[in-house]
């Protein structure tokens, strides 16, 4: 029997997982958040007992009003604890494609999201903020490669040659 009391005590970590959405152009479907500044993909907090899949699928369905045509897993990034308080996070980004008749048919919460956009990939840095724009070169060669690419604080960590991730 598990000792409860010992599991209890271990820390928790926090999730988000969000959808790295392409048009047929390969333009990157960005959302702008009402509580807070920039532009960033569709997404959010996993919740207990929900896997970064569900999260994901459940958030574009609440944020955009559709569920997405997800191919994989695109990009998972830790990012560390911030100086303001804000907890460590696990960030699983899912990598799929949108029609243009998908993003006609967007319907965005108004309390939640203001607009939705479609912008080139290069134009990202411009509109995401830092902490979001720092994974879209690593997740988009990721998806173009048909593989998964493992970020800490939004740089690629290589393994082989001796280093591995524990040696970070």
């Amino acid at each position: 029997m598990p000792d409860l009391a010992y599991y209890a005590s271990l820390p928790r970590a926090r999730g988000a997982a969000a959808a790295l959405l392409l048009d047929d152009l390969g333009r990157v479907l960005l959302v702008k958040p009402t509580y807070s500044e920039g532009w960033t993909l569709p997404g959010g907090v996993i919740e207990a007992d929900e896997s970064p899949l569900a999260a994901c699928v459940r958030e574009c369905e609440e944020e955009i009003g559709l569920v997405p045509r997800l191919h994989g897993l695109a990009c998972v990034d830790w990012g560390p604890p911030r100086a303001d308080g804000v907890d460590a996070v696990n960030v699983f980004v899912f990598g799929g494609t949108i029609t243009g008749e998908e993003i006609a048919a967007i319907r965005l919460p108004p309390d939640e999201l203001s607009d939705h956009i479609l912008v080139a990939p290069e134009k990202i840095p411009e509109l995401a903020p830092p902490h979001v724009a720092r994974r879209m070169d690593p997740s988009l060669r990721a998806m173009a490669a048909g593989r998964a690419v493992y970020l800490e604080d939004g740089r690629e960590r290589p393994f082989g040659n001796g280093l591995s991730a524990a040696h970070a």
